[in-house]
């Protein structure tokens, strides 16, 4: 079947969205010590007809708060890009700017929640209200075969989008699901984050091996 049929509104919140205060209180106040960055949620990167949806946690604050495009400007990009570029995903050069001239190939970018939240953690509400917007991406996207969560809310957030069991589908590094009724597969990864690498809890060869498993599925 596909993966969600209906219009499900929008695929993106719009950008003076005011749906989370305390996101909201942020994002004004970035915009007076920043008024150069975004500021404001960050809409999806995709190309056209993609099978790979990508999805992280949230915008960083000098990643995609700043440069208003998923992954970019912050070190969970530059792990994020190379490997897709590696694994045909993306064309071009990254070059942690939104006008680098990078493109995505049969594949697509976004976060569980637009914003970015303060300490880089959204709280509960945060994620519910954001999740029609994943929703309406799915929605809006049928092509898409395959999905990579980066990190256990987005693995979490994504099953409570489409009403499956989260204890069904247990999040691990590596992992793939099939997921009952839906013509897609879920595939587990550590956040690419600083953090993650720098302590070894994610390296390149495990980031890459979860990309094999993921050009499996989609040759």
């Amino acid at each position: 079947m596909s993966v969600l049929k209906g219009n499900l509104g929008p695929a993106d919140p719009p950008l003076d969205c005011p749906a989370c205060p305390r996101l909201v209180a942020l994002r004004d106040e970035l915009k007076v010590t920043y008024p150069d960055w975004h500021n404001a949620p960050v809409p999806t990167f995709t190309s056209a007809s993609p099978r790979l949806l990508v999805i992280g946690l949230a915008p960083g604050l000098k990643g995609a708060n700043c440069t208003g495009r998923p992954f970019t400007g912050d070190y969970a990009g530059d792990l994020l890009y190379e490997t897709m570029l590696a694994y045909g995903f993306a064309e071009g050069s990254y070059d942690a700017r939104p006008d680098d001239g990078l493109t995505l190939k049969d594949a697509m970018i976004t976060n569980a929640v637009r914003c970015l939240p303060p300490q880089n953690k959204p709280t509960g509400a945060e994620i519910k209200t954001c999740r029609p917007y994943l929703l309406s991406t799915l929605a809006a996207n049928p092509s898409v075969k395959a999905v990579l969560a980066l990190g256990r809310i987005a693995h979490e957030t994504f099953l409570t989008a489409l009403d499956l069991k989260r204890a069904s589908f247990k999040f691990a590094h590596g992992a793939e699901h099939v997921l009952p009724g839906y013509d897609l597969r879920l595939f587990d990864s550590y956040h690419c984050s600083r953090y993650n690498t720098n302590t070894g809890r994610l390296t390149t060869e495990m980031f890459r091996s979860v990309f094999d498993k993921i050009r499996v599925h989609i040759p």
